[in-house]
């Protein structure tokens, strides 16, 4: 045991702290599996820009609120001296956590995270292949092939080129 976790009653208030992050993780894992939900919703139903941009708007609030509580839970484990991973939560887990409560909620917290990604897999799958759709019909209508996507030097998205024509003749 290390030296903040000495005495019981140490050991009990971290427990508690745990317990708190794990139970708001839960709560925003479930807020944000409902939004990524109704974006799909959106998505499948070809709705307004507005109604897209809403969610998503609400969703980047949640991953916000997610943000904050893994900060605070590496924030307690720094604090205490242990590894900033899960490796780390797990020791805690099992040092200030004698009837072993806290891993089943951190299950529960690492399914609703897998259940989350694959319906955002899903959204940006869908979004990938409208954009193709539209990129194609777009070079129907205009007789030239779209050009190549690259990224300029702070990441942002540029549309460039696909080549210059130098001479006509040699």
């Amino acid at each position: 045991m290390t030296a903040a976790l000495a005495t019981p009653a140490a050991c009990e208030e971290i427990r508690r702290t745990l317990e708190r992050l794990l139970a708001e993780e839960i709560a925003a894992l479930a807020e944000l599996e409902r939004l990524l939900e109704t974006e799909r919703e959106v998505l499948v139903r070809n709705d307004s820009p507005d109604a897209l941009e809403e969610v998503c708007a609400r969703r980047q609030d949640c991953m916000g609120g997610l943000l904050r509580i893994q900060d605070e839970r590496r924030g307690v484990l720094r604090m205490l001296g242990f590894e900033v991973d899960t490796a780390g939560l797990d020791r805690l887990m099992r040092e200030c956590d004698p009837d072993r409560s806290l891993p089943a909620r951190w299950g529960e917290c690492a399914e609703r995270a897998r259940r989350c990604r694959e319906i955002n897999d899903f959204n940006g799958a869908l979004v990938s292949s409208r954009m193709r759709r539209v990129a194609g019909l777009l070079e129907i209508l205009t007789g030239r092939k779209a050009e190549t996507p690259v990224y300029g030097r702070q990441g942002q998205q540029a549309w460039g080129a696909a080549g210059r024509l130098l001479a006509t003749e040699a």
